[in-house]
């Protein structure tokens, strides 16, 4: 009865009106004279650099794909460009007869991620959906298979690229971690050693130096037939490169979880296998949702390293469609549509990461 008092109450409490937040605002932005100042300055340089930012991008700007002379003219942004290259920029050399395919893989991958985020879908059938699209994408992306033509990997590019390799590297590097960061943890000093050697030396590496070894020095040590494809290769460096950040973060949160807990789980007779999953991992994830989360966008801007090594992924891709002598190259342009791709991604994920954060805590 007290509770449903108590909810009555709070539904009835009258709410802030807008003269309120208006004036809450109005404090916050002239309460003082150093805020005051920095509101006027704040203002000067938006009235000095938007309306000709809106020149450029807009009024003044070219948006047919037929015209590249038109570019070569004009005052402002060749938007032209960016749509008659998007086939190039998005997909990279794959064949522009077979770019349904990683268009489709785009589909289906970002498909997947947007059901992810919803809690209710969350369980084995989620888990069962990724296997089949890992088995779609290989099948559609390499052909070879139901009369697809099949296009190796040094044919692919653009934004499948950095989405399988986003996909696939955090994906094995978060269960990873998880084992890494238990390792390192251990009572048996031999696991804990040979744990702490292997996430140390791959945090003091920079990501650029594993994917040289992988692509240029493993051909040295390996015969040609047992030597892995270069795209598996960098995949192989991104996975490794992010378990280890990912297992420092992931240890942070073991340690920040008190003694008590596991002593109450060993009262309750729980083995170490349950214990870690029922009682300790829950609690420790919870508290490292941002460290994980910027870890983790951290790793999907770091796919753009992999144009080092030879891969063409949307900054690649990019740079070979600025090559084609009938534009006049706006590469200012190509690389903002570019950098609109991956803000999206990472702030999508930025996003969704507060989401599980807020859930955790009315969770708690």
């Amino acid at each position: 009865m007290t509770t449903t008092l108590s909810t009555l109450d709070d539904q009835s409490a009258p709410r802030p009106k807008r003269s309120s937040r208006l004036a809450a605002w109005a404090r916050l932005l002239l309460g003082t004279p150093l805020n005051a100042g920095l509101t006027a300055l704040f203002a000067a340089i938006l009235l000095w650099f938007v309306p000709g930012l809106v020149r450029w991008a807009i009024s003044d700007a070219v948006f047919s794909p037929l015209y590249p002379e038109a570019c070569r003219v004009a005052t402002g942004a060749c938007w032209g460009f960016v749509a008659a290259k998007s086939g190039q920029i998005l997909f990279g050399i794959y064949p522009p007869d077979e770019r349904w395919r990683p268009f489709l893989i785009c589909v289906v991958i970002l498909a997947l991620l947007a059901a992810s985020v919803w809690p209710r879908l969350w369980g084995r059938r989620l888990l069962l959906a990724w296997a089949a699209a890992l088995v779609l994408v290989i099948a559609l992306m390499l052909g070879g298979v139901f009369g697809l033509a099949a296009v190796p990997t040094s044919s692919w590019g653009g934004l499948p690229v950095t989405l399988i390799l986003t996909v696939v590297a955090i994906g094995i590097a978060f269960p990873l971690s998880i084992g890494l960061a238990l390792a390192r943890r251990s009572r048996m000093p031999a696991v804990r050693l040979l744990s702490t050697v292997a996430i140390e030396t791959i945090r003091g590496l920079p990501l650029l130096s594993l994917l040289f070894v992988a692509s240029i020095m493993l051909p040295l040590f390996l015969p040609d037939y047992l030597l892995p494809d270069k795209f598996v290769r960098a995949l192989v460096a991104l996975t490794i490169f992010a378990a280890a950040y990912l297992a420092e973060v992931v240890r942070g949160g073991l340690q920040a979880i008190p003694k008590g807990q596991t002593e109450a789980a060993e009262a309750l007779g729980l083995s170490y296998w349950q214990r870690q999953r029922l009682v300790i991992l829950p609690q420790a994830l919870r508290i490292v949702i941002p460290a994980l989360a910027n870890t983790i966008i951290v790793m999907i801007k770091n796919t753009s390293l992999v144009l080092v090594v030879g891969l063409f992924d949307l900054i690649s891709s990019g740079k070979a469609a600025l090559a084609d002598p009938d534009w006049p190259s706006p590469a200012a342009e190509t690389f903002l549509f570019i950098g609109a791709i991956y803000f999206a991604l990472a702030f999508g994920f930025a996003r969704f990461a507060d989401f599980l954060e807020r859930r955790a805590k009315v969770d708690h």
